[in-house]
């Protein structure tokens, strides 16, 4: 047996005096409330009279109207005139889980400002903080647990968080918001899943990719009341792009974990120790085999200069190789203090950043705990945030980032300069042999034969020119764009390079909507669309 979520319809008809629903009120007041019409809502009100505390047929109230499409002065005009904040529905649901569902801050705070019970929950057990998650509205949701202490991690009537919901509607910016306040990643729901179960139903990579980053390997062999780790979860439902990414992290993890064995240090050391010997290797060769070789005549002065220069340029690179691959790339540092009430204050200095304030979500880092520079990365090979990172090479070992791209640059132009240089002196060498006037197959015997090591030292020069010149080239021109790899391969996930800001807007009210709850309507009554259940 697995778990699912089924996404169901809970569209209520729409009751009225006509059809048998009992009386009810005008609906020109809920359509005035809903459009915020202020000088519609006086009239009807303070002329007319009406009643600002009572449902519609369906049991719905006008200060939910404005709290679903953001009318902050007609529900200010509501509160003002008797509407009670607190007022629930057929459902439950109160103006605070409406104004949730729109994401509208300047609602929720009327309403709290005003005596809203935050932790109040409807008859599926959604606070305000679940129907945040659920819609993926990560600043109201910010807003209401930084500043009116709500409770980010409790669970519904069936054992699930906000993160739960977050991390199965694929809404990232959320899921890196609850971790970083310390949700609950492996709290269990009655099915026993945990956030990253319903992320694995769910398709969610990135909201996966942020569970994991965060996690623990532990978290992905977890398994539900059915006896399924997130990775089958995922298998079973044909999600193989997250399949491939939790069996990669346990893969990860694994060698993580195996750090402190001796093969573990072997595989933390990379490929840096292949390139050394392979740059010592080919230097010495160079210098044996072509510059002071017994089998050729005396290198001329001119060619001399050049080829000891190669040499200098080569031994140059092998310094700064050597300070790539051991100098902080940017590592963005966390205090190791212990102390509980240190860990709070530290986190409550990164909720009040500014760059939350502004909605920059992706600044967050839930495994570091810190907000990260604009630019920075969370590397998962060194585990730990890179600031202006650019990439992770194997070949030294290191990420590229802000403290040694400069290294990283210079020496990649440097060893494509040397190795150009050995190129040109081998073959002046070669080509210059009095002995090897020769052509065709008859010169490619003599050199392989006579001239080994130079010809050892060309090829193997020139394969290693191919690939440092490539990376040079792209490393320049990414400077010169002033972009980074890192940026390059994923600029759609990056709003600064987008070049505009989207500016998400409601909705408005379909103006032939005098019902609305008819289907052509853009403004639903019952803000949710979902709600969980168990299938064999």
């Amino acid at each position: 047996m697995e778990s699912e979520i089924e996404v169901i319809s809970s569209e209520q008809p729409h009751k009225t005096a006509a059809d048998g629903g009992g009386p009810a009120l005008p609906h020109d007041l809920f359509t005035a409330a809903a459009y915020g019409d202020l000088e519609k809502l006086q009239h009807l009100v303070e002329v007319q009279g009406l009643s600002v505390s009572r449902p519609d047929g369906a049991g719905y109230f006008p200060l939910q109207w404005t709290a679903l499409n953001n009318r902050s002065a007609a529900a200010q005009y509501l509160i003002e005139h008797g509407a009670d904040v607190n007022a629930r529905d057929l459902s439950e649901q109160t103006a605070l889980h409406w104004a949730a569902v729109s994401g509208s801050i300047p609602i929720a705070e009327l309403l709290l400002q005003n005596g809203a019970r935050r932790e109040w929950v409807d008859s599926h057990g959604y606070r305000a903080t679940h129907v945040a998650a659920q819609y993926g509205q990560t600043a109201l949701l910010y807003h209401i647990g930084t500043k009116w202490g709500a409770d980010i991690d409790a669970p519904d009537t069936d054992g699930r968080s906000p993160l739960h919901w977050a991390a199965y509607k694929g809404h990232p910016d959320c899921v890196r918001l609850l971790l970083f306040m310390d949700a609950d990643r492996g709290r269990h729901d009655k099915e026993g899943c945990t956030p990253l179960h319903w992320a694995a139903i769910g398709g969610n990579l990135e909201a996966c990719t942020v569970l994991v980053q965060a996690g623990t390997k532990e978290d992905l062999l977890v398994a539900d009341k059915s006896g399924c780790t997130p990775e089958q979860l995922a298998s079973s439902k044909g999600n193989r792009r997250v399949a491939l990414l939790l069996s990669n992290a346990k893969r990860i993890f694994k060698n993580r974990g195996d750090e402190g064995s001796y093969l573990g240090r072997l595989r933390r050391l990379g490929l840096v120790p292949v390139l050394w010997v392979v740059s010592i290797s080919l230097l010495l060769t160079f210098i044996n085999s072509v510059i002071i070789s017994a089998s050729f005549y005396t290198i001329p002065a001119v060619v001399g200069v050049w080829a000891w220069l190669a040499v200098f340029l080569a031994t140059i690179g092998l310094f700064l190789l050597y300070r790539c691959s051991s100098k902080d790339p940017g590592f963005i540092h966390v205090s190791q203090t212990q102390g509980e009430n240190d860990k709070q204050a530290l986190l409550s200095d990164g909720l009040s950043n500014m760059a939350l304030w502004a909605g920059h979500w992706s600044q967050l880092c839930p495994t570091c705990k810190v907000v990260r520079p604009v630019r920075s990365k969370h590397c998962s090979s060194c585990n730990r945030c890179v600031e202006q990172f650019d990439h992770h090479c194997p070949w030294i070992s290191n990420c590229v980032g802000k403290r040694n791209k400069w290294d990283f640059v210079v020496f990649l132009s440097l060893e494509t300069a040397a190795l150009l240089l050995a190129e040109i002196v081998t073959l002046q060498r070669l080509c210059t042999d009095t002995n090897a006037q020769l052509s065709g197959r008859a010169w490619i015997s003599y050199v392989a034969i006579h001239h080994t090591g130079a010809m050892v030292s060309l090829v193997a020069d020139a394969f290693m020119l191919c690939g440092a010149s490539l990376l040079t080239i792209k490393q320049v021109k990414q400077i010169a764009g002033n972009i980074t790899t890192n940026e390059t391969f994923n600029a759609k996930r990056y709003g600064y390079l987008k070049g505009y800001t989207e500016d998400v807007e409601l909705p408005a009210l379909d103006l032939h909507c005098l019902n609305p709850t008819r289907p052509e309507c853009n403004v639903t009554p019952d803000p949710y669309d979902t709600k969980l259940s168990s299938h064999a």
